[in-house]
């Protein structure tokens, strides 16, 4: 899911979707990236499960996975907790060094 998101245009393009719901061509106006290359970074997005798409009339709308973005939400916050306790650890560790005059 992470990797997904590391190319900057699915970026651009998840981001521009946390907007809303929007078409294709909608999505690639402005992106250095052709409408069929668009098209394969959304499916990139789909297959894993940041993004969903809907049929309305001839034509498709993709948005923004709440369940897939929750996921991802999840995933970030271990991260950082994990992160922030190895500081916490790190730290205490330190201050426990230079308050031991007998080292």
């Amino acid at each position: 899911m992470m990797t997904a998101l590391g190319d900057p245009t699915r970026q651009a393009i998840f981001d521009r979707l946390s907007d809303g719901p929007r078409p294709v061509g909608e999505l690639a106006a402005g992106l250095p990236v052709s409408r069929p290359a668009v098209s394969q970074h959304l499916r990139v997005l789909k297959d894993v499960g940041l993004v969903v798409d809907r049929r309305e009339g001839t034509r498709r709308l993709y948005q923004v996975d709440p369940a897939g973005l929750a996921v991802l939400r999840t995933h970030l916050d271990q991260f950082w907790e994990r992160s922030l306790a190895a500081f916490a650890s790190a730290a205490s560790e330190e201050r426990g060094e230079q308050d031991d005059p007998g080292d």
